[in-house]
């Protein structure tokens, strides 16, 4: 799995100092306390850009400061809030402590923002101090210093198309085919043990990322199998291809279990984009290529050994990468 990972010293700033100080008047050489408090150091906080799809600029940003709060100042003015540390990742990033591994935040949504290094609090002017025993009170707090933090952020890259499939159901020979990638392919179930990433270009200058995540047994969604930890690589995915292998004894129940897994795990996974392809066709008669399969469930159906239905199912993929992007883009900027 390609992870993308980045260490960088994060500081917040300062709080400002409250003022001392009273009034002047004409005769009235020491006047009631006027000291305003100081402003509040600015946080660092992380938002989601789902524009960006590396943490490669942190590479060479790894010491993050926001802005210190200006000090109080008389007639009871509050110093200005120091500027906060903004700092944009991709979809998918963890935020752990450098120092214990506890995660801070995982940044899914564009909606996400969140303050992982909080500023100091600005100190009290001595006007607060004022009481009817203590008319002028020599007391004004200082601001509270800023806090430090080692952070390790990690990217897990979010697919575009997730593989969902029984073991065997060709999902890695379909990888290897239409990207660089080179899983392990072989005719047992479980080959596949950690999920896969690919890149398959579609169109002249486009291209989506394919994840061919460990096949799914009954059950898995209770932990058996290998399926638990990799349920969970399926919700970070646009689009669900659903692949089906049209020699299994029961492809209908296959495609049945595979949905209910989903289901059981996240009722949620089933809401997404998907579609259904038939796998191996290569192994039928010649004249049962073109389908319908399943029940006329679906009319695609591919070959990663010959070939067969490869373009049209880049195409239709292609397609939906291209309408959950340009809708994800759309959300971001309103």
């Amino acid at each position: 799995m390609f992870v993308d990972q980045v260490r960088i010293y994060a500081r917040s700033g300062n709080g400002g100092n409250g003022s001392h100080s009273f009034r002047r008047e004409k005769y009235v050489p020491r006047g009631g306390p006027d000291g305003g408090d100081g402003g509040d150091g600015g946080d660092v906080v992380f938002t989601v850009d789902p524009r960006l799809n590396t943490l490669l600029d942190y590479r060479y940003q790894q010491h993050i400061s926001s802005g210190h709060g200006e000090h109080g100042a008389k007639r009871k003015m509050s110093g200005k809030r120091g500027d906060d540390a903004v700092i944009p990742v991709p979809p998918g990033t963890l935020i752990k402590d450098g120092e214990t591994g506890e995660i801070l935040a995982d940044l899914l949504e564009t909606t996400q923002r969140e303050i992982i290094v909080e500023g100091g609090r600005g100190g009290r002017g001595n006007v607060h101090f004022a009481s009817p025993i203590n008319r002028t009170p020599e007391r004004a707090d200082p601001g509270r210093e800023g806090q430090e933090r080692y952070l390790e952020l990690e990217l897990k890259l979010i697919a575009d198309v997730g593989l969902v499939g029984h073991p065997n159901a060709g999902k890695s020979t379909l990888l290897a085919r239409l990207s660089s990638a080179h899983p392990k392919i072989a005719d047992y179930p479980f080959t596949t043990l950690q999920p896969n990433l690919g890149i398959v270009k579609y169109d002249t200058y486009e291209s989506f990322v394919m994840a061919d995540i460990p096949g799914l047994i009954e059950g898995a969604h209770e932990g058996k199998g290998l399926g638990m930890q990799f349920l969970r690589h399926v919700e970070r995915t646009r689009i669900l291809l659903f692949m089906i292998d049209v020699t299994s004894p029961n492809p209908e129940k296959d495609l049945d279990i595979l949905r209910n897994e989903l289901k059981q795990f996240s009722p949620h996974l089933l809401e997404k984009d998907s579609l259904l392809v038939a796998t191996k066709i290569d192994q039928l008669p010649p004249e049962e290529h073109q389908g319908p399969f399943f029940n006329g469930q679906t009319d695609l159906g591919i070959s990663s050994v010959t070939g067969a239905g490869i373009e049209t199912l880049i195409r239709h993929l292609g397609d939906k990468v291209g309408a959950s992007r340009l809708q994800e883009e759309k959300e971001f900027m309103a």
